[in-house]
């Protein structure tokens, strides 16, 4: 099966529906554009439709409501965590603060409002990592 998720005008996936092999199959391959026209007719021909991968063999990986598209980069985002988080050479989401390398606890959250991990012991302690 294929997967065509639609966009909104700043890219963000709407939504993701799957289309049959045999929709987007030419001549033995895969050709994305007959299941752009496919998503099209079926839904609407106003919608932005691209094609993405369940197995993340394209486009980094499998889009999601709210995930983004970079069309120049040609992948397809996960939503920005929080507004102090930004993206790494890989285009992963990473905090300002790193993760604890030697954690204290077995969890930690992530606190925005002072840009620190809190972690949780195997009880009710709580424990704030500052960077």
């Amino acid at each position: 099966m294929a997967h065509f998720a639609e966009l909104d005008e700043n890219n963000t996936v709407l939504r993701v529906i799957v289309v049959g092999n045999e929709v987007i199959a030419d001549n033995d391959s895969e050709d994305e554009s007959l299941g752009i026209t496919f998503c099209k007719n079926l839904l609407g021909q106003d919608g932005v439709w691209v094609q993405t991968s369940y197995n993340a063999n394209m486009r980094k990986q499998f889009a999601g409501i709210g995930f983004k598209y970079d069309s120049q980069k040609d992948k397809f985002l996960l939503p920005q965590p929080y507004p102090s988080w930004s993206l790494d050479v890989n285009d992963d989401w990473q905090p300002p603060v790193a993760y604890p390398e030697n954690p204290i606890s077995e969890h930690y959250r992530w606190i925005e409002d002072t840009l620190s991990w809190l972690g949780y012991d195997a009880l009710v302690n709580e424990t704030e990592v500052n960077g």
